[in-house]
């Protein structure tokens, strides 16, 4: 099974996050699948490879809630459901 989580990256105490496509039984900094985006809560910036995230959406993957959540702020869940209305019209 596929998650969508963040893996860190950066400095000691300054934290940076690679949101990436893992198989569920890697570790946290283990070997990905894919990089989807990036988080820094420090500065509070985030990037979204949003044609890829929603590709493994649909795939069957399955976002933790940290990662939901960053999501959900860049609003990437709107245009997942006018995707899913363009599909059905």
């Amino acid at each position: 099974m596929v998650k969508l989580r963040l893996k860190r990256c950066g400095k000691k105490q300054r934290a940076v996050y690679r949101i990436v496509a893992i198989d569920v039984r890697s570790r946290r900094e283990g070997r990905d699948l894919r990089k989807v985006g990036f988080y820094d809560p420090i500065n509070n910036q985030t990037y979204l490879n949003i044609p890829v995230i929603l590709y493994f959406l649909e795939q069957g993957a399955q976002p933790t809630g940290t990662v939901q959540d960053i999501s959900k702020k860049a609003g990437m869940f709107m245009e997942l459901s006018s995707n899913q209305q363009t599909k059905f019209n």
